[in-house]
């Protein structure tokens, strides 16, 4: 292993890499599929990048390879449904599709509605059938009542509840 250069390890170690693999997909009854290459930039449709790296057809068939050798000529001799052929074998759709306004915004609010309906009921069915019935120390009442007692007993007098309350006048002070 001395001997050889960094491409020829790089080769190998990938080469041992890719026998493993195949391997132990084949261990487990597994066909081996070809993947994607990742290392080369891939075709995709943006609004804030129109123009893309690659072009939309990698593998051109007999009728589009005539056509693209036809493109190399003068273009006036071309009609508008071959430039049009063209274009879709550069770009799969066009700035105008790209920003061409979709009813997908409906779907979104319809599911938010839906969620917020549904934890709705959630919330109604849990005050009418879980949750215990209000203490009676939470009624106004007894909020009252608890009031007066607080000042009958002159509950911090100097800067609290009871420092608010004319004795004299029995009423609130203004």
């Amino acid at each position: 292993m001395l001997g050889l250069s960094v491409f020829q390890r790089s080769h190998v170690l990938k080469a041992r890499s890719l026998l493993s693999a195949v391997s132990v997909r084949a261990a487990h009854g597994h066909e081996i599929v070809k993947s994607e290459d990742l290392s080369m930039p891939m075709y995709c449709d943006r609004r804030d990048t129109p123009l893309p790296d690659i072009p939309y057809v990698r593998k051109l068939n007999t009728e589009q390879t005539a056509l693209k050798e036809k493109e190399k000529g003068s273009w006036k001799n071309l009609t508008n449904e071959e430039k049009i052929a063209l274009y879709r074998i550069a770009f799969h759709q066009s700035y105008h599709d790209m920003t061409q306004s979709s009813n997908e915004w409906k779907t979104v609010l319809g599911g938010a509605f839906l969620f917020i309906g549904f934890t709705g009921l959630i919330v109604w069915w849990q005050k009418a059938f879980v949750y215990p019935p209000r203490p009676h120390t939470l009624t106004e009442e007894w909020k009252e009542k608890q009031a007066r007692r607080m000042l009958d007993m002159q509950i911090n007098p100097v800067e609290g509840f009871a420092s608010k309350w004319d004795y004299e006048k029995n009423e609130w002070k203004k």
